[in-house]
């Protein structure tokens, strides 16, 4: 599994969450029941940001950072470490097992469950992040889903090389390497892999799989444009 290891995809260098990839392992196994043990073994539950009365906790376990901003309308339910100068705006829904790095946003009516948001990682507006892993200062176009259960229900697996990996996890969306960008709309499909500074065109469906560091992901679209007075004479 040494190809798909943690340092093929982030910088863990100086980061406080790296204990979270364990080395020659494939970085999906940071997800799982291993992020469950991670944040159930979390020795400090204190919250150093003040928080307007209408953001929601719901449960006792949430550690939350020093300058974090959390709107009105968010939503967060425990177990969860949120870092220093997070932001989570109005309609955002953090949920059960996520751990957000510094300064990392997760937007307006995007949800994210049980995944790792690296430092500067961001979810702006409208996504899903479901058990995935988003490296040092991604960016997720509007509308973007990370999609973690496959329709039926087994084990999620890619191809790479030639070869199928099987993941061992029925619940797995996506890594996204550091500087990763999606445009607007774009879905991954269970078990996909992009390397570092990869970026899709908006509107691409992935299929499950690995792409290189630096990959572009581009759709082709076609369009007519057609005079509405040639419409009517029809």
């Amino acid at each position: 599994m040494s190809d798909y290891s943690a340092d093929r995809f982030f910088g863990l260098d100086g980061w406080l969450h790296a204990t979270l990839f364990s080395s020659g392992e494939g970085v999906w196994s940071a997800l799982g029941e291993s992020l469950k043990a991670y944040v159930d073994a979390w020795p400090d539950w204190r919250r150093e940001s003040d928080l307007h009365p209408g953001v929601h906790l719901l449960g006792e376990r949430i550690s939350i950072g020093q300058n974090c901003r959390i709107e009105p309308g968010a939503v967060i339910v425990g177990p969860a470490v949120i870092g220093d100068g997070v932001l989570i705006r109005t309609g955002a829904y953090v949920r059960e097992y996520v751990v957000l790095g510094e300064g990392s946003l997760v937007g307006a009516h995007s949800e994210v469950k049980g995944s790792i948001l690296f430092p500067g990682a961001k979810a702006p507006h409208q996504a899903y992040v479901g058990d995935s892993i988003l490296g040092r200062d991604v960016n997720l176009g509007a509308g973007t889903i990370l999609s973690n259960v496959k329709n039926i229900g087994r084990e999620v697996s890619f191809r790479a090389a030639g070869e199928i990996i099987h993941t061992g996890l029925r619940k797995f969306g996506a890594v996204l390497g550091d500087g990763c960008k999606t445009g607007c709309n774009t879905v991954l499909n269970p078990g996909v892999l992009l390397g570092p500074r990869s970026v899709t065109y908006p509107n691409a469906t992935l299929r499950s799989g690995f792409y290189p560091e630096g990959t572009l992901i581009k759709v082709r679209q076609q369009q007519q444009t057609v005079e509405m007075d040639r419409l009517r004479e029809r």
